[in-house]
């Protein structure tokens, strides 16, 4: 029953996604999420980036911020605020550097979203998805207060539907909660767990994929996020 909510509210909120980016390309192997990268300038992660555009313009992101598509951002699961990385299309080899503001992607496969300025600059707008190499440019001067993680066991469009799955997720992990992201419709993500570093949380994403099938990790925003941005030349 479970794995069914979950499956079921993952593929209506893939559905709405591919809509509002205009998104042409679908994959038809699905790919599970690589482990998170570390926040340290210099590393890289692979993988598949998508975008989002006007339906999200000018709304609060998840740093608190407006969205403006028409900036060099970009969404990033786990990724401190305030993170410069550069991001390279490894088809056409163009690249473009963006700062981090958001949360996200949400679908399973897929390592970061971009904004529309983004996207057109490394040509993603058409194809809607491609594979691309994120470089750790700079990352910001957090407090320790702010490096906690969950794993995001789905995100739903219908509340009760969340509720039904944070409930039984807590009675199996033992904590678990909602987390909604504004917008017409609402998006209810559900987190489980709190782990104190990315490792321990892949560790309960990779035990939640075997038993529930979606999984991934994310990090915990409780905490304000930096007020400027420490960009290393």
């Amino acid at each position: 029953m479970l794995r069914s909510l979950i499956h079921a509210g993952a593929a209506l909120l893939a559905a709405l996604l591919l809509i509002t980016t205009g998104c042409a390309r679908k994959t038809s192997v699905r790919v599970l999420p690589p482990p998170p990268a570390p926040a340290v300038a210099g590393s890289t992660e692979t993988g598949i980036a998508s975008w989002y555009g006007a339906p999200y313009h000018g709304r609060r992101t998840a740093s608190g911020e407006v969205y403006d598509m028409q900036q060099l951002t970009a969404a990033h699961r786990t990724l401190p605020f305030e993170t410069w990385v550069e991001v390279t299309d490894l088809d056409n080899g163009k690249r473009v550097e963006v700062r981090i503001t958001d949360r996200g992607p949400f679908v399973d496969g897929r390592i970061i979203d971009l904004s529309h300025a983004a996207a057109r600059a490394i040509g993603l707008i058409g194809p809607g998805v491609v594979r691309v190499r994120i470089d750790i440019l700079s990352v910001p001067t957090i407090t320790a207060a702010q490096n906690w993680y969950a794993v995001q066991a789905g995100a739903f469009l219908d509340q009760d539907r969340a509720e039904r799955v944070r409930a039984a997720l807590e009675r199996g992990y033992g904590s678990a909660r909602l987390v909604v992201r504004p917008g017409s419709p609402p998006l209810w993500r559900v987190l489980v767990g709190r782990a104190a570093s990315e490792r321990a949380a892949d560790a309960i994403a990779q035990r939640m994929r075997q038993q529930e099938g979606s999984a991934f990790v994310v990090r915990l925003d409780d905490a304000p996020a930096p007020s400027t941005a420490v960009r290393q030349p």
